[in-house]
């Protein structure tokens, strides 16, 4: 059995990730237009660079080439397969 994916706002900082789903219905249309155009969907290679020093703020992750900063909320949206947990699925 396969563990349980964790949100982006888990994963601990410089580990590589792919994303399992994003939980649409937790955001705001502008929102979920923002990402999908980002290009935030399944199988898509992740990874957290830096966390505001404060718990409310940003994150920032690498997806492709990009660095993009997201809301501690919309980032709790997106689920994440750490590289160890796609590794032991295969």
């Amino acid at each position: 059995m396969a563990p349980t994916p964790l949100s982006l706002e888990q994963l601990p900082r410089r580990q590589r990730a792919t994303v399992a789903g994003v939980a649409w219905d937790r955001l705001a249309p502008p929102e979920a237009r923002r990402l999908r155009e980002l290009g935030f969907d399944e199988g898509v290679d992740i990874e957290v660079l830096h966390r505001a020093r404060l718990g409310g703020g940003p994150i920032a992750c690498r997806i492709g080439r990009m660095t993009v900063a997201l809301r501690r909320r919309v980032a709790a949206a997106i689920l994440v397969a750490p590289e160890a947990f796609a590794e032991a699925a295969e």
